[in-house]
C-alpha cells in the first residue's frame, strides 16, 4: 500500500467513525504517521496489524469474533495531530484497542487512553511512558508499552565501541565523540543519556550540537565542526531516515576517520535507499529490533514471512505491530468479551513469550517491557554489502561480524 491510499485510509476512517461495527466484528485502532517525515514507518504499522488480522481472520478469528482494521494519521506527530487522531479513534464504534508504533514523542496520549479506558499498546519511547505511568500506576491499568526500558540506549554504545577496540577492531586515538541530536523527547533523551555515559567514561565530547526537530536541509556547518575535532565517534540521534541520510552522504563528501554511529534511522528501508553504497560500515542499535539470526528463530520465522507476504524488509515495526496484534488476540482468547476492557488489559499485562524481539515480560511497577540479554536485548547492527543488515551484538544472537567502515584506517 503506498502513501497516498495508506493517507486515503485515514481519511476514510474519519468519515466512517460514526459507523456501527457487526456486533461480531472488533475494530482495532491504529495511529501512524501516515504523511510527513515518519510515513515509511506508518506504513509498516498498517502492514503489521493488516498481516496479523487477515491471519486471525482466516483462522475463523478469536472467541467468535473477528476483525478490522481502522487507521487515524498522527501526521507530524504534534500534540495537536496526535489529540485529533486519538479523538476520532475512540470515537469510533466498535473500537476495543488502540495500537501504535508511536504517536507522540512524549507519549501524552497515553493520558487520553486512560481516560477513556481504552486498552492501549504503544511501542514509542518507553522513558516517556513510563514518566506518565508511575504517577499511579493503577490509573494506568490499560496500557503497556511493548518497547523495553530504553536505559541501554544511553549506556552502552560507549562499551560496544571499546569492545570493539579492545579486540583490535578499531583504533581510538584520544577516546573523543561527536554527539549530534535532534530536539525532540525521543532524539534528545538519548543524547543527553549518552553525554553522560560517555563523560563517565572518561572520553572527551569536541562536538555537542543540537538541529530544531524536523526536516533538516543541510548538515554541513555541523559536519566542519566534526572535521576540525576529528573525533574517533561520530553519533547522531536523529532518528527520522531523510535527516540522517543527508547526515551520511555529506559526511562521506570528506569523511574523518570515524566510526559513524546513527540512531535508529538506518534501521528503516529507506534510509539504504537513500544513501546506497554510502551506508556500507554505518552503526546502528536497537531495542525491540528482530532478532534476525539463528539464535533466535521468531525472529528469523517472521522476519522471512513478513518479506514473502510483503515482497520487502521489515523494520522495526511491521514485525513488531505484527507480535502487538496478537498480544491483543491473546489476551481477548483468554478473557473472551471485548468489551470488559479491564480483564483484557489484565490478560496482556502478564503475557510472558517468546516475541521477534526476544522474551516479552512487562514490569508491573511500570508496565514497560523489561530490558536485557534474557529479556529484550540491546542490538547492535552494522549495514554491509548490498544493504546487509547484520547483527553483530549481543554475540549469543549475532549472525555476522564487524567490518571496518570503508572511509577508516586501521
Amino acid at each position: 500500500m503506498n502513501r497516498t491510499s495508506l493517507a486515503a485510509l485515514a481519511f476514510t476512517t474519519a468519515l466512517c467513525g460514526s459507523l456501527a461495527a457487526h456486533a461480531d466484528t472488533v475494530r482495532i485502532g491504529l495511529l501512524a504517521p501516515l504523511t510527513g517525515p515518519a510515513a515509511a514507518d506508518g506504513e509498516e504499522f498498517v502492514r503489521g496489524v493488516e498481516w496479523a488480522i487477515e491471519e486471525a481472520n482466516a483462522a475463523g478469528g478469536v472467541a467468535g469474533y473477528t476483525f478490522e482494521l481502522v487507521v487515524a494519521d498522527v501526521r507530524d506527530q504534534s500534540a495537536a495531530n496526535v489529540s485529533s487522531a486519538a479523538e476520532r479513534l475512540l470515537g469510533t464504534s466498535g473500537v476495543e484497542v488502540i495500537l501504535t508504533g508511536y504517536a507522540s514523542l512524549t507519549m501524552f496520549e497515553v493520558e487520553l487512553m486512560a481516560e477513556a479506558g481504552m486498552p492501549y499498546i504503544a511501542a514509542g519511547p518507553s522513558p516517556s511512558f513510563a514518566a506518565i505511568t508511575t504517577q499511579n500506576i493503577e490509573d494506568y491499568w490499560c496500557c503497556w508499552s511493548y518497547t523495553a526500558s530504553f536505559t541501554g540506549y544511553e549506556t552502552d554504545v560507549m562499551p560496544a565501541v571499546e569492545s570493539l577496540a579492545e579486540r583490535g577492531l578499531i583504533t581510538l586515538r584520544d577516546r573523543s565523540v561527536a554527539i549530534i541530536s535532534s530536539d525532540n523527547a525521543y532524539s534528545r533523551t538519548i543524547s543527553e543519556g549518552m553525554k553522560v555515559s560517555f563523560e563517565e567514561g572518561g572520553w572527551n565530547i569536541v562536538v555537542d550540537e543540537m538541529v530544531p526537530f524536523g526536516e533538516v536541509g543541510d548538515w554541513r556547518a555541523i559536519l566542519a565542526r566534526v572535521r576540525e575535532t576529528q573525533p574517533d565517534l561520530v553519533i547522531n540521534t536523529d532518528y527520522l531516515p531523510g535527516n540522517s541520510a543527508l547526515f551520511l552522504n555529506q559526511f562521506l563528501d570528506a569523511p574523518t576517520d570515524s566510526l559513524v554511529f546513527l540512531q535508529y534511522a538506518p534501521s528503516v528501508p529507506e534510509f539504504v535507499q537513500l544513501t546506497g553504497e554510502n551506508s556500507v560500515g554505518v552503526l546502528y542499535n536497537l531495542i525491540n529490533a528482530p532478532l534476525d539470526s539463528e539464535g533466535w528463530p521468531r525472529g528469523q520465522e517472521l522476519m522471512r514471512a513478513y518479506e514473502a507476504r510483503f515482497g520487502m524488509e521489515s523494520g522495526v515495526y511491521g514485525v513488531g505491530l505484527y507480535e502487538m496484534a496478537n498480544l491483543y488476540f491473546e489476551a481477548l482468547a483468554e478473557v473472551g468479551d471485548p468489551t470488559d476492557r479491564r480483564a483484557i488489559a489484565a490478560a496482556i499485562g502478564v503475557i510472558q513469550r517468546p516475541t521477534v524481539a526476544g522474551n516479552l515480560e512487562f514490569d508491573p511497577e511500570t508496565h514497560v517491557a523489561l530490558q536485557s540479554n534474557d529479556h529484550i536485548p540491546v542490538s547492535f547492527w552494522q549495514l554491509q554489502e548490498g544493504g546487509a543488515r547484520v547483527l553483530i551484538e549481543p554475540a549469543a544472537y549475532a549472525n555476522g561480524e564487524f567490518l571496518l567502515p570503508p572511509w577508516m584506517s586501521q
